[in-house]
């Protein structure tokens, strides 16, 4: 038996089969507060219409009972593409107006606004009763992503997390290998991505003048709930934002929902115990080009004894090849996951294929061929539709997005005021333990203030 695309990834196939056998529907949700309309068709509001906003928008529009009932976006050179596609659409550039506005003709809403924003916007939507899909890292801080979380369980939305790579052939392929115990019970893994943080910019500071606003762009919008600042050219808006803390999360906030994804998904990871960093020098401002986050889980009953280690590495840097048994030319890719297992060894590359080594380890070993992907947005809507929840929904992208967000609070804490012009310095934190039952960082106060953030007026988040 396979474990459908509808049950959430902390669902073992033990645990699977044992409600199936009760003949309960393993991934059944709770009533929803607003279901599809009595045509079947599911009308969807758009936080954010360029970059990926626009992948997401065209590409949950190919399911054919999707309706588009506003587009919304704080640039107005940013709506031409949607409107190619879906003339006649209604333009907002305030979310809070378009939702009041609309009201109850919109089943749904997609949120591809820069990460600041991502709470902000999905907790307002979901506050009205309305479906979510959000961008990764799903939220800004770990104390958004818990929001974020509760709420889609105290309203009963479906929701999804825009890691469209957890619906991919590869990466349901490497958690099948994990599950099945391909390469034993997993020892320890290491994932890591090419870039780093401060690579679009290389500022170290914002800039202090102001800078003319551009036509079309609401800059205070943009803006929303981050500090107030002047517009600078090139250095936020559209695409610089994430090197910088106040909007965005740096490299593990930008690849960490992707690539540490198969992680959660393959081993039933949930929260950390713990996390450390180290990095190539951070101040308040931005974050750093290179970076170590070092965590341990919870031991699974995928993994070897009862603590499981997992190190992030991003800027270039990654583990030894030998680590994975590989011989002759063979590389570990430039982003991936190396899961360290009793029997062997598998690299996931990033939007790739898993491969087993040592090799002579896997003689004669033959690759599932009944694993296929699906599409991420239309599982949303299909859910939507029916009443069931997907397996990328906040049950548990939040959890994920957490352990994400605790790496970027032990980077900021490794040292502050680490990095100022003209001088370097790297230096590793102390290890912060994390109690996810009373959220609070037990041993270091000004980690757990930055949990959290202080909000300018209007854009406020709402706790569940």
């Amino acid at each position: 038996m396979t474990i459908p695309d509808f049950v959430a990834p902390g669902v073992t196939r033990r645990r699977f089969l044992r409600s199936t056998a009760t003949g309960a529907a393993a991934a059944a949700f709770p009533a929803v507060l607003r279901a599809a309309r009595p045509n079947g068709n599911v009308q969807i509001a758009v936080v954010g219409v360029s970059a990926r906003g626009y992948g997401d928008l065209h590409s949950t529009a190919s399911h054919p009972k999707v309706r588009y009932v506003g587009f919304c976006d704080v640039d107005a050179k940013a709506f031409a593409k949607a409107d190619a596609d879906h003339p006649g659409t209604p333009h907002f550039s305030d979310y809070r107006v378009m939702l009041e506005q609309l009201g109850d003709s919109v089943d749904a809403v997609i949120v591809a606004t820069p990460d600041h924003m991502h709470a902000p916007v999905a907790v307002a939507a979901m506050q009205r009763g309305k479906h979510v899909f959000c961008q990764k890292p799903l939220a800004h801080t770990v104390w958004e992503c818990r929001q974020m979380r509760r709420w889609a369980e105290k309203k009963g939305l479906i929701t999804q997390m825009g890691n469209q790579i957890h619906s991919a052939v590869e990466y349901r392929l490497a958690t099948r290998l994990l599950r099945e115990g391909v390469i034993g019970k997993v020892k320890e893994v290491h994932s890591w991505v090419a870039v780093g943080g401060n690579e679009r910019t290389c500022l170290l500071e914002p800039p202090a003048g102001a800078e003319p606003v551009p036509a079309g762009l609401d800059w205070d919008l943009w803006l929303g709930a981050a500090p107030e600042r002047p517009y600078a050219a090139g250095v936020y808006h559209p695409f610089a934002w994430r090197d910088w803390q106040d909007f965005g999360g740096g490299a593990l906030g930008d690849f960490g929902c992707h690539i540490l994804d198969p992680v959660f998904t393959g081993l039933g990871l949930t929260a950390p115990l713990s996390i450390m960093a180290e990095n190539s020098g951070v101040n308040r401002h931005i974050w750093p080009t290179t970076e170590t986050v070092r965590y341990v889980f919870p031991g699974t009953e995928f993994t070897a004894g009862d603590k499981l280690k997992v190190t992030w590495t991003d800027g270039g840097l990654r583990p030894e090849r030998k680590l994975a048994g590989m011989s002759g030319d063979l590389d570990l890719p430039k982003s991936g996951s190396l899961f360290l297992g009793e029997k062997g060894n598998m690299v996931l590359p990033h939007v790739g294929g898993p491969r087993l080594y040592p090799a002579e380890n896997f003689t004669g070993f033959t690759y599932p061929k009944d694993i296929k992907g699906v599409n991420h947005w239309h599982t949303w809507v299909d859910g939507i539709i029916s009443g069931r929840r997907t397996s990328a929904g906040f049950h548990y992208a939040g959890l994920l997005a957490e352990a994400v967000q605790l790496g970027n609070v032990a980077t900021r804490v490794a040292r502050r005021n680490l990095i100022t012009r003209g001088t370097k310095k790297s230096d590793a934190g102390s290890e912060l333990r994390w109690d996810t039952e009373n959220f609070r960082i037990t041993n270091h106060a000004e980690a757990q203030a930055l949990l959290t953030k202080t909000y300018r007026r209007g854009f406020e988040v709402a706790a569940a």
